[in-house]
């Protein structure tokens, strides 16, 4: 299992470590992948259409500009998200269906919970650095998430498992 803590202790000169606003929803504690990132603003059409991709053990990243008015993932793009091999997601923003959630195996991330739909307008933008929780977050880079926190390193560590 990769640890942040142990990351942060080996590769502490590679790492950007998250400001710890996010709180784990998912059934997997501990995730880790490539980035691929989304800036949404309560509309989740980009979401699934991203959840709908094979996600090859990546982990979405999604900028939903800190909004608590509405949630960007509930249990079914979850679900879709799981079966189509996605980590991860990381969300600033909220996220529904939480006990639904915690029994998936996917690692989730976000700001909190709400019982709101966000609309589908098709808003928003896909594979551009996006920056909150005092990181950024770059497509292609690589990011790692437990219980402790979010570490984000431009190239992915090596033999991480065996720190």
């Amino acid at each position: 299992m990769i640890k942040t803590a142990d990351l942060y202790d080996h590769f502490s000169e590679h790492l950007q470590i998250a400001d710890p606003i996010l709180t784990n929803f998912g059934g997997r504690r501990a995730f880790y992948g490539k980035i691929t990132a989304l800036k949404v603003f309560e509309d989740n059409s980009l979401v699934r259409e991203s959840l709908q991709r094979p996600g090859d053990g990546d982990v979405l990243v999604v900028d939903g500009g800190g909004s608590l008015r509405c949630a960007l993932l509930g249990d079914q793009l979850a679900e879709l998200g799981r079966d189509n091999g996605w980590s991860g997601l990381i969300i600033n923003g909220c996220i529904r269906d939480s006990e639904v959630l915690a029994a998936l195996d996917i690692g989730v991330k976000a700001l909190n919970t709400n019982p709101v739909k966000s609309v589908k307008r098709g808003e928003g933008q896909a594979d551009i650095p996006v920056r909150f929780a005092g990181i950024w977050f770059h497509p292609g880079a690589y990011v790692y998430a437990d219980a402790d926190g979010i570490a984000v390193s431009a190239r992915k560590l090596l033999n991480v498992e065996s720190h």
